[in-house]
């Protein structure tokens, strides 16, 4: 019974509870991005992705906690309905956490709505320029979309800051966003 009414607590916490403001990341994100830059080859760039995405996925509370974690469980079994549920209610809960917004991004972007996921990764990007996460997302987004030279200009700014994100192969010779230039 006490782990019921802790459920219920947690889930009703954002009907009547304010978001505490997202703790600031930007240093241990910077330390980050230049381990990254640093990264001696892909296995050891890849660990310091993961590390980021431990800090992007740090709710502000217990309650945005639990939120994301079950949108994101909804998500990978594929129930984007629900999970696009969870993730509104934690971007009106949360309106300062950039993740609600990347996670309800990727959402619409797996539901080939790429409209509504700029719109998203604007957002996320408006509140935590350098999540770089939501700047490779919004080049896959405006690829999507056919806006090939500002899809290339996002991801340029993602890789500046992780420059081991698998994305990276979209812009190798050949690749959709390879820059443009002369063929031979």
């Amino acid at each position: 019974m006490r782990k019921l009414a802790l459920i219920l607590t947690l889930l009703a916490a954002p009907c009547f509870a304010d978001c505490p403001k997202p703790v600031d990341v930007s240093a241990e994100l910077e330390g980050l991005f230049e381990e990254a830059r640093n990264a001696a080859n892909d296995q050891a760039g890849r660990l310091v992705s993961n590390q980021m995405w431990q800090v992007w996925l740090r709710a502000p509370d217990a309650a945005a906690q639990e939120v994301l974690e079950r949108g994101m469980r909804k998500r990978d079994v594929y129930d984007f309905a629900g999970a696009l549920k969870d993730f509104d209610r934690l971007a009106a809960y949360c309106p300062e956490y950039a993740e609600g917004f990347n996670q309800r991004a990727y959402i619409h972007f797996l539901r080939e709505d790429y409209a509504l996921a700029l719109v998203d990764l604007d957002k996320a990007l408006s509140l935590q320029p350098r999540h770089v996460a939501a700047q490779s997302g919004r080049a896959l987004t405006l690829k999507q979309l056919d806006r090939i030279d500002e899809a290339r200009r996002q991801l340029v700014a993602a890789l500046e800051n992780n420059p081991w994100l698998s994305e990276r192969f979209l812009m190798a010779d050949g690749g959709p966003l390879a820059p443009s230039g002369e063929d031979i």
